[in-house]
């Protein structure tokens, strides 16, 4: 092989290398997104101890209205548990969950009603969460009833049942005897 030769495939190796590169490089430089996990729904998503939330949200049709907590709240640890939601002004509301269960926030037997949203609805508001010794706080998103998906889980704003600073909890039923929810009302 002469020099020219020899010339000719070493600048062949750098362009074949540098197309390499300019293929590749973008899944070295860039985080895949598919590691990143995320809440795919309008609502959040969070770990709290051996509670999983998800796809949590608030719907309401004014700031100072009240507000229905939907959702879904996983319990991996063999005890019961109360999850505790305390949002503005006061409002709280708690839920109680089955251990080695869920309950599902989006049934009419486990409303969670905030008497207060505290935003208005296209905002996120500061609520804390709490169950036992662990606490945290969430930026959970408001919606209204633009969506026909979320009308049905308007509160009744005519006559809130929980004032401020009072505890709204209406009943816990026994999962185990309800179908599975759908995907939709899930949040997965």
């Amino acid at each position: 092989m002469n020099r020219v030769q020899r010339g000719k495939l070493a600048m062949a190796a750098v362009a074949i290398g540098a197309g390499l590169l300019s293929v590749t490089g973008c899944g070295y430089i860039n985080a895949q997104q598919t590691s990143h996990q995320y809440a795919a729904s309008d609502g959040v998503r969070a770990d709290l101890g051996s509670l999983q939330l998800r796809n949590i949200m608030i719907v309401s049709t004014a700031e100072d209205k009240p507000g229905r907590v939907i959702g879904a709240v996983f319990n991996q640890s063999s005890s019961n548990a109360t999850l505790v939601i305390n949002g503005a002004n006061g409002a709280q509301t708690s839920i109680p969950v089955k251990a080695k269960s869920q309950t599902y926030l989006n049934e009419d037997s486990d409303a969670a009603i905030l008497s207060s949203t505290g935003g208005k609805p296209g905002s996120l508001v500061t609520v804390s969460i709490s169950a036992g010794s662990d606490s945290s706080k969430l930026q959970v998103p408001v919606m209204d009833g633009s969506l026909v998906e979320y009308q049905k889980y308007l509160p009744a704003s005519a006559s809130p049942t929980a004032t401020p600073g009072s505890t709204s909890s209406e009943g816990a039923s026994d999962h185990a005897s309800e179908p599975a929810a759908t995907p939709s009302e899930s949040g997965h």
